[in-house]
C-alpha cells in the first residue's frame, strides 16, 4: 500500500517477469478507536484495556500513517444531535470554492497541491514566518517525518488556496496540524 500511495504506480515481480501498473488513488478510510469502537463515546462506556487498544491501533504502521495526510477523529454525536435538521453550507457552494482553489493551484504551479515535489513545495508552500514557527514546533513536539512535514504544508497551502489567499498564514498551518492528529498522538 505504501508504495502506490507514494509513487502512484505499483510493480507486480513474478518469477522472471516484472509489470508495472498505474495507480493513482485518493485513498480514504475509516477505523474505530478501539476494537469495541466505544473509547470516547458519549454514552457507551468503552470496555478495552489500555494494552488492547495500543495493539488495535499498531494495526496501522506508522510509515502508512505517515502517507496519510489528513487524519480526522470524528467522535459519536448524542442521539438527539442526530435527529436536529443540520444547517450547514450547501454542496454546490462548496463545490464552486474547490473548483476556484484548484484553479488556483492550476495557474500558480500547472497541478494540484497534492503532486508537488519537494523542491515544488519548498517553493510554493512556504509560509509566513508565524507560520513556519508553529509548524516547526509541532514536528518538534509530535515528532514528526520530514513526509509528515511536506505534507503538511501541502495541506496548509490547500487551505489558504480554498481561502482565496497567496500567502500561508499561522492559521492555515495550524488548521493543517490539527488535519494531522494521528490516532497515537492522543
Amino acid at each position: 500500500m505504501r508504495e502506490p500511495l507514494e509513487s502512484g504506480h505499483i510493480t507486480i515481480s513474478r518469477a522472471a517477469r516484472q509489470a508495472d501498473f498505474p495507480a493513482r488513488f485518493q485513498l480514504i478510510a475509516a477505523m474505530n478507536p478501539c476494537p469495541c469502537g466505544y473509547l470516547g463515546h458519549v454514552a457507551n462506556r468503552c470496555r478495552c484495556t489500555p494494552d488492547v487498544i495500543a495493539r488495535y491501533q499498531d494495526k496501522i504502521s506508522g510509515p502508512l500513517l505517515d502517507r496519510i495526510d489528513m487524519q480526522i477523529q470524528v467522535s459519536a454525536l448524542p442521539h438527539d444531535e442526530l435527529l436536529r435538521q443540520a444547517n450547514g453550507e450547501a454542496s454546490s457552494a462548496i463545490g464552486d470554492r474547490v473548483e476556484l482553489a484548484f484553479d488556483r493551484q492550476l495557474r500558480r504551479q500547472g497541478k494540484g497541491n497534492h503532486a508537488l515535489t519537494t523542491a515544488e513545495i519548498d517553493l510554493h508552500c512556504k509560509p509566513d514566518d508565524a507560520g513556519e514557527q508553529i509548524l516547526r514546533t509541532a514536528m518538534t513536539r509530535l515528532h514528526w517525518s520530514a513526509r509528515a512535514y511536506h505534507r503538511v504544508l501541502k495541506v496548509a497551502r490547500t487551505i489558504a488556496d480554498m481561502d482565496g489567499t497567496g500567502i500561508i498564514t499561522k492559521a492555515h498551518v495550524a488548521e493543517a496540524i490539527q488535519y494531522r492528529r494521528a490516532l497515537r498522538e492522543h
